[in-house]
């Protein structure tokens, strides 16, 4: 059977009454991918809305981020990514939340993209996010009805570092907060530090420098679930 990951990304354009850009950050992308790919996994796109997802944090002098954009195959796939109606949990081994703050406005609400997610680890498969990748975990329930987050370690862009980059009045919510109120464990380090944790085929980083890290611990608890 062919090992797939799937990265779940915004379509969220707009960085509140800004007037800035969003979008999924790039490097968020980039290099889980690189690690993924290095380790034999396929790759698949899924946004809120299905087509080109808005695109951030792109910088040309990034050789794996350039490498990245530059091929043909994940330009294709960019440029038609599925929606999550259009996809079946069966299918994958991972499911990955990628951040940028597009994914405040829009993660959370997808209740198809949350469905996707707990039938992706309910089959035994990974769950992961970085960044403010983790708002796509906030409404994802099990077959319980309880939250996924509750009661496991998660890490995620934290209030300070959203104070830091002086967007706490822009963005609909604390994602820390919000992720706290549903159960999660927050676990962090300082502002912009690489951070990940994994509990229980739940893998989690705090931002951008977490996401090498948020792929490794997917790969570590994939191992450990074929044991």
């Amino acid at each position: 059977m062919t090992k797939k990951v799937l990265f779940a990304l915004t379509s969220h354009g707009h960085l509140g009454d800004t007037g800035r850009k969003t979008g999924f950050y790039i490097p968020e992308v980039a290099y889980p991918a690189a690690v993924f790919r290095k380790a034999g996994y396929d790759l698949d796109f899924v946004s809120v809305q299905g087509g080109a997802p808005p695109q951030d944090g792109f910088d040309p002098g990034d050789q794996v981020q350039a490498d990245f954009l530059a091929d043909p195959d994940i330009e294709t796939a960019l440029s038609a990514t599925a929606a999550p109606g259009d996809l079946t949990a069966a299918d994958y081994d991972v499911i990955f939340y990628a951040g940028g703050h597009g994914a405040m406005w829009d993660l959370a609400e997808s209740e198809v993209l949350a469905e996707l997610a707990a039938g992706i680890y309910e089959q035994g498969g990974v769950v992961a996010a970085v960044c403010h990748g983790p708002a796509g975990l906030v409404n994802v329930r099990l077959g319980d009805g309880s939250y996924l987050v509750d009661g496991k370690q998660v890490s995620t862009f934290t209030n300070e570092e959203e104070a830091a980059v002086g967007l706490t009045e822009v963005v609909p919510y604390l994602l820390e907060s919000k992720l706290a109120e549903r159960g999660a464990k927050i676990t962090k380090a300082g502002n912009f530090a690489a951070h990940a944790v994994a509990d229980q085929r739940l893998v989690t980083g705090q931002n951008p420098a977490s996401a090498v890290r948020v792929a490794e611990l997917v790969l570590e608890q994939l191992a450990a679930a074929s044991s």
